[in-house]
């Protein structure tokens, strides 16, 4: 006889071949994944986004805003940092990329969300940092640090290329059955399947609860009509997966 299908299902609204994590953590919970992805991460290869990586790379304070972001930065130059300047990733994942890029010691909040980061000693009142990102996105970080009187180096390495729903992706959310719960790491990704993808696709994703990575997100999702909505420990696949079965069987 044919296995039974697992008994609920976690949304992952991760870019395009960016599942895989989520795909275990949903497996390690009993549950299966039904990947939405909403765009595909780009790197960017040309002298302006070289220009603007030198120069943010020769900040006080040099900021990475995701393991995408690493990895793009160091395909355009070599990440060595330089005497007294301090490195510094939004989350755990960021810094483990860094390390792997030869960043022996990025620093890292605790709180992996911009309120975390922004709390970092490194960025109390720095003179100069470079913001190693791509457009849009944690829209806080750089107003709060030019107030705080930094001069602030945007360098965008790479780009979010929007998707239109895959034929496939939709017709499983149309059919879902059975509890479910969305993972939201990126308000950007949610915003854009809920205004961009079919009605009743969309329909189907408002009955699902949410896990949110940060309680900024958590808001978010409740501001948008989700009625069961929590915030997890961390932005990890494993927190969220484990939030996400307490909220289905809840």
């Amino acid at each position: 006889m044919p296995a039974p299908p697992p008994p609920w299902t976690l949304v992952s609204l991760r870019p395009a071949g960016g599942h895989d994590a989520m795909r275990r953590a949903a497996a390690r919970h009993g549950a299966r994944l039904l990947a939405l992805s909403p765009w595909a991460l780009r790197p960017c290869d040309d002298d302006d986004a070289r220009r603007a990586l030198d120069a943010a790379l020769a900040c006080e304070a040099v900021l990475f805003t995701s393991p995408a972001a690493v990895r793009a930065a160091a395909a355009l130059r070599p990440l060595r940092p330089g005497p007294g300047q301090a490195w510094l990733a939004v989350g755990a994942g960021s810094a483990a990329a860094l390390r792997r890029a030869g960043v022996a010691r990025a620093q890292a909040p605790a709180q992996m969300d911009s309120e975390g980061v922004l709390a970092l000693p490194a960025l109390a009142a720095p003179a100069s940092v470079g913001l190693v990102t791509a457009p849009g996105g944690r829209g806080m970080i750089a107003p709060t640090l030019e107030g705080r009187g930094a001069r602030v180096l945007r360098a965008d390495v790479y780009r979010r290329e929007p998707l239109p729903p895959a034929p496939r992706a939709l017709a499983a959310l149309r059919a879902l059955q059975g509890p479910a719960c969305v993972a939201v790491s990126s308000g950007e990704a949610l915003e854009r399947v809920l205004d961009g993808w079919p009605e009743d696709a969309v329909a189907v994703l408002r009955r699902c609860a949410v896990a949110a990575a940060s309680e900024r997100l958590a808001e978010l999702a409740r501001a948008r009509g989700f009625a069961r909505v929590a915030s997890a420990a961390s932005p990890r696949p494993a927190a969220l997966a484990a939030l996400a079965q307490q909220l289905v069987a809840g």
